[in-house]
């Protein structure tokens, strides 16, 4: 058999590439680090994250963690992944972001139906199936490529990381342990601020030193990964009610609640680092350091990685992709993650898992018929594939996705909570049965012990990972 090739190692690339080779389907994946790095990335691994380190939220009646549960089901590797090497993280999934991209990188390497190219890919064949999965920082090559083969424009947004400390620099003396509301324990820094320590940082932040304006001329920012700075413009407290909220904790120290908070977020189980949460910005490293550093308890901070700004790529998928991810001008290419306009890490996974199920049908010889709409991976693919063309933007999941359900009782129609995890029970026994026609031959598939909130792996094998 041909291989399928797929462009893109990052997380729907690599979850696409282990649906088809589970399913025996030889995969070539291409994947351009070492050999030519990008902005954002710091290393060659496989589904290295760039961003913060958290998959959000895992609360069963949560959007988000209905697609985590559909994607454990579906037996998707970066979800067994992301279990494996989880770290504290309140009600959200977060991950040792090292190990985690080494267990996927192990995984997929050692598959005896996985090629890893480590070159880049500038050329679609025209006679072969193609995954493009190549996510926000799509090579300019690439990008063209794309462009003539659609005869239109791809669109493009920026977007920002946040900065990462080094937890021994920190002064433990103004920071206090706490999770918002008390959820998750104290998986969470806090840095309470005074009103005139907020006041102090908002007039830095205002005046601060951006990366010069013409490098990002035309910047289109996506709403949910504002810069603090784009957002410190919008009003004196939009900060206060925006990453740097205070409801849900109490300082212990005041007994009461501080007048702003920054939170910090571990970036793995050694709790040698922290994310700033929230804390994505493009001021220049110096200014960075500066402003920072008036943050209680960050005084003396070092920084292992400071904010950056990069491009952001993704086609108008409405306008030009096939409920199966496939493009309707090429239906041999098919498009994942970021690129088809999806924003989050696990979206990002959920297309690419997708991608690999579509194609795998197509080189059965079957139709590939969509997760219903009443799931969460199928109100994603719904969204991408049938929104208004003319105001596309990235989205995440939500459940003004999914279709309301009809015909609840009352009491739990009024009540949001109830309504949500009724929603999900539906979610989930939709998409048993679509996997029971859909599915061909399949990788283990992580279930739920009825009645027990336990997750098992149905074949007994396990991924493991250094300590």
């Amino acid at each position: 058999m041909r291989p399928v090739i797929i462009a893109g190692g990052g997380l729907a690339g690599s979850e696409a590439a282990w649906q088809l080779a589970e399913r025996g389907i030889p995969v070539t994946l291409y994947e351009m680090r070492p050999a030519r790095l990008t902005p954002a990335h710091k290393t060659d691994k496989l589904a290295e994250l760039v961003c913060s380190n958290s998959l959000k939220s895992n609360a069963p009646a949560s959007a988000s963690g209905l697609l985590k549960e559909e994607l454990r089901r579906a037996g998707s590797l970066l979800l067994r992944s992301a279990d494996a090497t989880a770290v504290p993280g309140g009600s959200a999934l977060a991950v040792d972001r090292e190990r985690f991209a080494d267990a996927v990188t192990t995984a997929l390497r050692g598959h005896p139906l996985i090629t890893l190219r480590r070159e880049e890919f500038c050329r679609i064949p025209p006679d072969s199936l193609t995954l493009i999965a190549t996510g926000p920082l799509t090579s300019d090559a690439l990008a063209t490529e794309l462009q003539v083969l659609t005869g239109v424009n791809h669109l493009a947004f920026y977007d920002s990381i946040s900065p990462i400390v080094d937890a021994e620099t920190l002064n433990m003396d103004r920071i206090f342990a706490a999770s918002r509301y008390g959820k998750g324990g104290e998986d969470y820094l806090n840095c309470p601020l005074k009103e005139e320590e907020y006041r102090a940082f908002y007039d830095a932040l205002m005046s601060a030193e951006a990366v010069q304006s013409h490098e990002f001329e035309d910047a289109n920012y996506f709403e949910a990964c504002l810069p603090i700075e784009e957002l410190a413009r919008r009003g004196y407290d939009t900060l206060r009610f925006g990453p740097m909220k205070p409801v849900g904790l109490i300082d212990p120290r005041a007994g009461k609640r501080p007048y702003a908070v920054v939170q910090l977020r571990p970036e793995n189980l050694r709790f040698s680092s922290y994310n700033l949460v929230g804390f994505q910005n493009h001021l220049k490293f110096p200014e960075q350091k500066r402003i920072l550093r008036m943050i209680p308890g960050l005084e003396n901070a070092e920084f292992l990685r400071f904010g950056q700004i990069h491009r952001n790529t993704y086609i108008n998928a409405p306008a030009l992709l096939s409920p199966d991810l496939s493009l309707r001008c090429a239906p041999q290419v098919f498009v994942a993650g970021q690129l088809s306009g999806v924003e989050g890490y696990v979206e990002c996974i959920a297309t690419g898992l997708l991608g690999g199920l579509a194609m795998a049908c197509r080189l059965r010889g079957d139709d590939f018929t969509p997760p219903p709409r009443t799931t969460a991976l199928g109100s994603l693919v719904h969204y991408i594939t049938h929104a208004d063309p003319r105001h596309y933007q990235p989205a995440n999941i939500s459940f003004d996705l999914l279709p309301p359900m009809e015909g609840l009782p009352r009491a739990i129609a009024r009540d949001r909570q109830a309504r949500r995890v009724r929603q999900c029970e539906h979610a989930l026994s939709d998409l048993e049965t679509w996997f029971g026609i859909v599915r061909g031959p399949s990788p283990a598939v992580s279930c739920i012990a009825p009645g027990t909130g336990t997750r098992f792996i149905t074949d007994n094998s396990q991924l493991t990972t250094d300590d």
